[in-house]
């Protein structure tokens, strides 16, 4: 196992210069502290957080309050996390995972535990209780999510309003006129999830400036609520030609219940996902999608914690940063022109 001694020697440093880069309780030159953090990542040197601890300094531990419920997609989640986890380790940071069940008192005991010298909490919701608790506590965090007010907070996401008007602006200008928005469970809606009441937001009002019908129908991602989705909107508006789809659950069964009814996609409905690129691409037909870099969530959600904890420790108010990532909509099978005539059954 590498030593601090092991990094000095490689970085071409003294051991307590190597102790200055991780601790940040000195300032060291950009060209150093490059040095020293490619030697700690070749070396895989890990600091001890309990040595530290009990010398009174950093933790130099990173906590990541991850969802543990049972409506989001699991792998978008785990890909955030490792990504959160690889960048912290290149900043000689280890990551504590909590879950985001136990809300504000998670929070607060984590803090009043001197375990973690930043958090990063995802899955935000618009009015989520636990950002005033972090700010109680003055705790230097991060959020992968945008709550309703981003004041005095560091925030990455995907530009969610953008990759739903981006859906609404694809389906008007092959020109479609009556459109479906099949989003996620009720349950989602009702905790304000910032991601899905974001993306429908932005999927109306462009809807509306376009002069785009749309229906919007809550759907829990198994086949039978996909079925009873799709059969209250047929049954409503016939007419519909366009499916915008922003559950990962409910795209499989969408495209087979549409074959079973006698529309082909996309001559009959054509059919857009807010989903990773792979998903996409497995379906048949290849899925135009709507998507974002989750890995970069976590990249940019480590250097914001990252640099508010350097400015906490040299006395200064650390910078407050948003940054939202633009969507790419990618156009495969699954869209084409509008249909002359409609199907009706």
């Amino acid at each position: 196992m590498a030593t601090i001694a092991d990094v000095a020697r490689a970085a071409g440093v003294s051991p307590s210069t190597v102790s200055y880069v991780l601790s940040g309780k000195r300032p060291v030159s950009a060209g150093t502290r490059r040095r020293v953090e490619r030697a700690v990542a070749e070396l895989g040197y890990h600091p001890n957080a309990g040595a530290r601890a009990l010398a009174g300094k950093r933790s130099h531990i990173i906590a990541l309050a991850v969802p543990l419920r049972g409506d989001v997609y699991v792998p978008i989640m785990l890909e955030i996390a490792t990504s959160v986890t690889m960048t912290a380790r290149r900043h000689g940071y280890d990551v504590l995972l909590i879950t985001n069940d136990e809300g504000p008192g998670g929070i607060r005991r984590l803090a009043a535990s001197g375990l973690a010298d930043a958090v990063i909490l995802m899955d935000v919701e618009l009015d989520d209780k636990r950002i005033a608790t972090l700010g109680d506590l003055r705790t230097q965090a991060a959020l992968i999510g945008l709550p309703e007010d981003a004041r005095g907070l560091s925030c990455v996401d995907h530009d969610f309003s953008a990759a739903g008007a981006l859906c609404a602006d694809h389906l008007a200008d092959l020109g479609h006129r009556d459109s479906a928005f099949i989003g996620y469970g009720s349950g989602i809606y009702q905790r304000h999830a910032g991601y899905a009441e974001r993306t429908l937001a932005g999927f109306r009002r462009r809807a509306e400036e376009r002069g785009l019908r749309f229906l919007h129908r809550p759907c829990e991602g198994t086949y039978e609520s996909t079925a009873r989705a799709l059969g209250r909107i047929l049954a409503d508006r016939p007419e519909t030609t366009g499916f915008v789809v922003q559950n990962e659950g409910a795209i499989g069964p969408l495209l087979s219940l549409l074959r079973d009814s006698g529309r082909t996609v996309p001559e009959d409905a054509s059919v857009i996902a807010l989903c990773p690129e792979h998903l996409a691409e497995q379906h048949a037909p290849a899925l135009t999608a709507v998507t974002g870099p989750a890995t970069e969530l976590g990249r940019i959600a480590v250097e914001q914690v990252m640099a508010r904890i350097t400015a906490a420790v040299r006395g200064e108010r650390p910078d407050d940063q948003l940054v939202l990532l633009p969507p790419t909509l990618t156009v495969r099978e699954s869209t084409g022109p509008a249909p002359r005539h409609i199907l009706r059954h």
